[in-house]
């Protein structure tokens, strides 16, 4: 008889492989005291409230800084003029844990989702940390992912600048499709995902390869875009082309998922119907592909 009452058991082996799948660069050595970005623009009883939706409690045993609009200038080349409001909580933790991203003020961030924030930390490098973000007004929430930068230049974990800020892009395109087009997040995430999976395929040589690769995605999910944000998106992975981010490694990461879940769930003595078993592999992996997209964001009103 098919055991499949385990299948919670799968999904958290599963869940704990996809955490580390990811490949990234830079890191912060693991440590049980929160560092804290609060923006600079609060006041001081929306600082309070911020400690307090951050369960900051004692700030002695805290490390705090502040993110301010030449820091926005600095880290995604947004305009030193900003206020900022979103603010941050940042605990490093060890090897293979992985980005785990948590909005504590959802009605306030009005434009950057978890999913973005974790897809801009990891694309920037960021690695092994769990993020808390929150803010006492509606804003963007832009401010905390520049605090963000600022914290790990600060404690010694330097991240590429140009991935920042094309990072930083990438949020403005997600945003100006979803806008201008009227296409939901998750839409969007999927033209971003096909798109790099088809870079990391083909290996594009010139902006020309580029385009092709973009207008065969369009085509392919049935997107129809106007000739302004069809040149964004052109604009953008041309960028990351330029940067050689390595989409290729992800995909590999990808490939190797199925086998590595299938040996952890043998050493559980689990078995599963095929049928659901592939069922429960394609989903994950449309998961991973989703959350590959590269955001980061700026505002004047972070």
């Amino acid at each position: 008889m098919k055991r499949l009452f385990k299948i919670p058991v799968i999904i958290v082996v599963v869940f704990t492989l996809m955490l580390s799948t990811v490949s990234t660069a830079f890191a912060i050595a693991p440590s049980d005291i929160p560092i804290v970005v609060y923006g600079e623009t609060l006041t001081d009883a929306q600082k309070e409230e911020v400690r307090r939706l951050l369960e900051i409690t004692d700030e002695t045993e805290v490390t705090e800084y502040i993110v301010t609009g030449p820091d926005i200038a600095k880290y995604i080349d947004g305009d030193p003029e900003s206020r900022t409001f979103s603010s941050a909580k940042i605990i490093a933790e060890p090897e293979g844990t992985g980005v785990s991203i948590h909005i504590v003020t959802p009605d306030n961030i009005t434009k950057v989702t978890e999913d973005m924030y974790r897809n801009a930390l990891l694309t920037a490098g960021v690695e092994n940390a769990t993020v808390e973000v929150a803010s006492p007004a509606p804003v963007t929430g832009g401010s905390a992912l520049s605090g963000i930068y600022k914290a790990y230049d600060a404690e010694g974990a330097e991240l590429d600048k140009g991935r920042m800020e094309v990072a930083s892009e990438e949020l403005d395109v997600a945003t100006e499709l979803s806008e201008s087009e009227g296409m939901d997040s998750d839409k969007v995430s999927e033209l971003l995902a096909e798109i790099k999976s088809e870079i990391a395929d083909k290996k594009p040589e010139s902006k020309e390869d580029v385009e092709r690769i973009i207008d065969e995605i369009l085509i392919k999910l049935e997107i129809s875009l106007s000739d302004k944000d069809r040149e964004l998106l052109l604009n953008l992975f041309e960028k990351m082309r330029s940067l050689d981010i390595d989409f290729g490694k992800v995909k590999d990461q990808l490939e190797d998922l199925a086998s590595k879940i299938q040996d952890q769930v043998g050493d559980l003595n689990i078995e599963i119907d095929e049928g659901l078993w592939k069922k429960i592999l394609n989903f994950l992996k449309s998961i991973i592909e989703a959350i590959l997209g590269v955001f980061e964001g700026k505002s004047d009103n972070d």
